[in-house]
């Protein structure tokens, strides 16, 4: 497997020093879990972060005592001590890929919907869709699985806000490009896209928004505060 769309380094900063909100990091966790390459970003940032904050003399240290709090917090994050959503099992021992020996859904994704493949409980979006909404305490990200059919379009929308969108299964294509397994779009107010499942396999995916999506469809805009979409 090879991932092409990775998290951009403001996103995986913010996700190391511990302020993203749940939903969020639970996307970047996730992908963390399918992707070598941003592990080991991870690591240097966070093994930068600590040579910085030992090279701080004694006095400026003393004085900086919130930022050595933080950088404490922050280990005991990566470390699994702290709390929210945690990559330290997925860094030490990183899931395998999907095959039908092994789970679909990496952790920490799969504790979150308590089961995999065929214990997952799908609700009906329409048009052969599903979802399953994915409860989080941060209440200010939307956070769902989404299951397209094979060569089925999502309706065309843009975003009120932002919109991280990780492939798990199957794959999609947009005016952005090609999304497989572990690729992640990070999408703002400025794309306009639809995206598209690509024939053979349905595209399960986890989206994550922190806005309502604007749908170009006046149909769609009606009954979205029925979807919670």
């Amino acid at each position: 497997m090879t991932i092409h769309h990775h998290i951009s380094d403001e996103l995986l900063l913010d996700y190391a020093s511990g302020t993203l909100a749940e939903g969020w990091s639970l996307a970047v966790a996730t992908h963390l879990a399918l992707c070598p390459a941003c592990r080991r970003r991870l690591k240097g940032m966070e093994a930068a972060a600590g040579m910085l904050l030992e090279a701080l003399p004694n006095t400026t240290a003393t004085v900086a005592g919130s930022d050595a709090a933080s950088w404490e917090k922050m280990k005991a994050r990566m470390q699994g001590d702290g709390p929210g959503v945690t990559v330290a099992a997925v860094a030490a021992k990183p899931n395998p890929p999907a095959t039908s020996q092994a789970p679909l859904l990496p952790e920490p994704l799969r504790s979150y919907l308590g089961g995999d493949g065929a214990d997952l409980k799908w609700r009906p979006l329409g048009r052969g869709a599903y979802h399953i909404p994915i409860r989080t305490k941060d209440g200010e990200t939307s956070v769902r699985l989404l299951r397209i059919p094979a060569g089925k379009p999502v309706p065309e929308h843009s975003h009120g806000g932002r919109e991280l969108t990780l492939v798990l299964a199957g794959s999609f294509h947009d005016e952005e490009g090609e999304f497989h397994r572990g690729d992640i779009e990070d999408a703002d107010e400025t794309l306009m896209h639809q995206p598209i499942a690509n024939e053979g396999e349905d595209c399960i995916c986890l989206a994550v928004t922190d806005a309502p999506l604007k749908f170009r469809s006046w149909l769609l805009r009606l009954v979205q505060p029925v979807l919670g979409i």
